[in-house]
């Protein structure tokens, strides 16, 4: 505001905080400047929102927590409390708590869905966004009794059911009892439900506890006051949310938080159906009967806020995988992370697109580019045309796409995937996209720097970019994703027939290149090596993973560029951890979706490393198949973002499908990624088959016959001639088939 930059409030601010024996904050704030490159901003306004959100739940967090440790915790709490246990966090002069080693959930939902339920990895189910949960316990007659979260591995399984969506199943058990979970959404009657099936045993009998719970994933969830109506066979939450079982409740009890935990009065006498507290703390349980060696089952059912009409056939799972791209290969593992990965994109992608359920239940042009780009080759045409629809309207007068201030890669990202949607639907773009279209690139020519002879003199300025490379700095990452949006706006008007403004973009991009290029060599002279750091004014650190940009997606330099190789070389040997890719900068921990982007390069590149990483990341995934943004590199949990991260989702799909299909050019190169093993099992019983996959040429079905002598077959559906084809086995000598050839045996080398 104008009136900041005249009204002495600096003065003020000094004045109070030093009066008070406080360090001078505007001092402090100057000197943290310092470690970055001077920049329009500092920090995003939105992550700073994000962030103090975050940690008013862990400074509740500290005050609850660990002056309680007597009360049924979450997963994540009971193992990063116990001092015994590998997940275990000091917190001494930590004044916050957060959950920094199991940040692992799974979603649940009905496509189309704002709503999507998460179960933590001991079947704690959260039905509402950031709300509170629902738990299950065994209690038994003889004080033998199971709490899933505070259970040994191996006394816990979960799952997740694809059948007929998706659905988590959690087994629990010990010596005397068992105790089973299945969490899924739908719609029925009209109406959008999660429900909670259970089903329990007890040798000697006792019951089967369903427990309302004030906390979630991320710590404390507050629940005010719970009511058991009169029929005894529902639970009213803060007068708003309900909670319906499937008949009446046998015991029930509840408490507020100077009782303590209901978990302390399973066994007390009384039968309360109403509890307040003001603290926000209250519990309740709802418990059946379990007679020795018989099992209970009971229904949870819980409304969902989000309401959708059942007669819409976007709503239905069927619906929405009958035209995806499927993919069937003799890995039993490779095809269960394949198939969940497309359904957490068809979750993820309501109408606009979300890279999480929980943490990162926002919007991202970053993430939006890769998880769009992965529903165009998953087949999910639909869904990503309409989340592209979305983008004009987060585009400023300016011509600037905006979902964070200071982030200078999203016009790039929007405008590489607009282009990528009309290579691979052969669809015209839209009319109403053109003009964001061409404001976006100019933005990306305006925004550059003077060249004033500087190391970054003509990039683009300073900017906290993706959060993962380090303070505020002219990241190459930028400048690769500016040059990709004005290639991609120059083919755009080249097909619409706007020449002129395909010519002037051309020429902007042409120059920006150039200067990245002189930027490189510059920094190549400096490092003493071709690998490409993460800006010009660094070293090679683990940031220089976002220089890997410019071969996997943008594909700006061929597939054996030095620079490119070198820097995968650089990034293998110096920052990798049990396999994978491991973010010292701020996620400190590994992660399954930039490991896939080293692995995409090698794939280009020809090197059969591509497929030893895919496995590393496809054994860094949950047991429900998914992977959080960054994992612990000891408890092997999350540490990082979403517990569902649907961008590593999304990383999955791609990387499969490129292993199958991708383009290089003006040629298609098919089955360079895939095992050899797969094509040289001569017992196999089935074909290898990948289809309908939609490419920048038209749709295409593969299949495999493994043996001595694999055959690869295909066919296409062209948007105009049939592209020439090469055949790049790993093991197998290279085959160039004529444009009319459909089938080929391999040779092995």
């Amino acid at each position: 505001m104008p009136w900041m930059k005249w009204l002495p409030w600096r003065f003020f601010v000094r004045k109070f905080a030093t009066a008070h024996g406080f360090l001078d904050p505007l001092a402090v704030m100057a000197r943290l400047q310092r470690f970055a490159e001077p920049s329009e901003v500092s920090e995003p306004i939105e992550l700073l929102r994000a962030g103090v959100i975050f940690h008013a739940r862990a400074l509740m967090n500290s005050k609850v927590i660990q002056h309680n440790l007597d009360w049924v915790w979450p997963y994540w709490i009971e193992r990063q409390f116990d001092p015994a246990d590998v997940s275990f966090i000091p917190r001494a002069f930590s004044i916050t708590h957060c959950n920094l080693s199991h940040r692992n959930w799974t979603a649940v939902g009905v496509p189309g869905s704002e709503e999507m339920p998460i179960v933590d990895p001991r079947g704690l189910l959260v039905p509402h966004y950031d709300g509170w949960s629902v738990d299950s316990w065994v209690i038994g007659d003889d004080e033998v009794d199971l709490y899933p979260s505070k259970c040994q591995e191996g006394q816990v399984t979960q799952k997740l059911d694809l059948k007929d969506g998706v659905a988590v199943v959690t087994e629990s058990a010990n010596d005397r009892s068992q105790l089973a979970s299945r969490v899924w959404a739908e719609l029925d009657t009209g109406n959008n439900n999660c429900h909670m099936q259970l089903r329990a045993s007890h040798q000697q009998g006792g019951w089967l506890v369903v427990a309302l719970r004030p906390c979630n994933p991320e710590g404390v969830a507050f629940i005010n006051k719970i009511s058991l109506d009169s029929n005894r066979n529902s639970w009213t939450v803060d007068g708003k949310d309900r909670l319906y079982f499937d008949r009446p409740v046998d015991r029930h009890h509840a408490s507020d938080y100077r009782k303590g935990d209901i978990a302390l009065h399973l066994r007390d006498q009384g039968n309360e159906t109403h509890t307040e507290c003001e603290v926000g703390m209250a519990t309740a349980a709802a418990l059946f009967r379990i007679e020795p060696g018989q099992t209970v089952d009971t229904l949870i059912s819980i409304p969902q806020h989000c309401k959708l009409n059942s007669a819409n056939a976007r709503d239905d799972w069927k619906a929405n995988l009958d035209q995806h791209c499927t993919m069937s290969v003799p890995d039993a593992e490779m095809q269960f992370l394949y198939d969940a990965a497309v359904r957490t994109l068809i979750l993820h992608s309501p109408h606009d697109v979300y890279p999480g359920p929980y943490t990162y239940k926002r919007f991202w042009f970053r993430d939006a580019a890769f998880m769009i780009q992965s529903l165009l080759h998953a087949g999910l045409l639909d869904r990503a045309e309409r989340a592209l629809e979305r983008f004009p309207s987060r585009q400023k007068r300016n011509g600037y796409f905006h979902s964070q201030d200071g982030e200078w890669d999203s016009n790039g990202e929007a405008l590489w995937i607009i282009d990528q949607y009309c290579r691979i639907t052969g669809n015209k773009l839209k009319q109403e996209w053109l003009d964001p279209v061409l404001r976006g690139s100019q933005w990306i020519h305006n925004k550059r720097l003077p060249k004033d002879g500087s190391l970054t003199g003509g990039l683009l300025p300073a900017g906290f970019s993706a959060e993962h490379l380090g303070p505020n700095d002219c990241y190459f990452w930028d400048d690769f994703w500016g040059i990709a949006g004005q290639q991609s706006a120059v083919a755009i008007c080249q097909r619409e027939g706007h020449t002129l403004d395909a010519d002037t973009f051309q020429a902007q991009a042409d120059d920006f290149m150039l200067t990245v290029d002189d930027a490189l060599q510059k920094c190549a002279a400096r490092l003493k090596r071709p690998a490409m750091p993460a800006s010009a004014n660094r070293r090679l650190d683990a940031g220089a993973i976002g220089s890997i940009a410019a071969g996997y997606p943008l594909k700006l330099y061929d597939e054996d560029d030095p620079r490119l190789l070198d820097l995968v070389e650089f990034l293998l040997e110096n920052c990798f951890v049990s396999g994978g890719f491991f973010q010292d900068m701020i996620h400190s921990g590994i992660n399954a979706y930039l490991t896939i982007h080293v692995a995409q390069v090698l794939l280009r590149a020809g090197d059969p490393r591509c497929i030893e990483l895919m496995r590393n990341v496809a054994k860094l995934a949950s047991p429900t198949g998914q992977w959080p943004e960054a994992i612990h590199p000891h408890s092997f949990g999350g540490c990082m973002g979403d517990g569902q991260h649907a961008w590593a989702a999304a990383e999955w799909v791609t990387m499969q499908r490129n292993c199958f299909v991708r383009e290089e050019g003006d040629t298609l190169i098919l089955a360079s990624g895939l095992p050899p093993e797969w094509l040289s099992d001569i017992n196999a019983q089935e074909m290898i088959c990948f289809g309908p996959a939609p490419t920048h040429f038209g749709t295409i079905w593969i299949e495999i016959i493994p043996g001595d002598t694999p055959r690869i077959s295909w066919r296409g559906k062209w948007h105009k001639k049939a592209p020439p084809i090469e055949v790049r086995a790993f093991g197998y000598h290279h085959v160039t088939p004529e444009r009319f050839v459909k089938t080929v045996e391999l040779q092995p080398k």
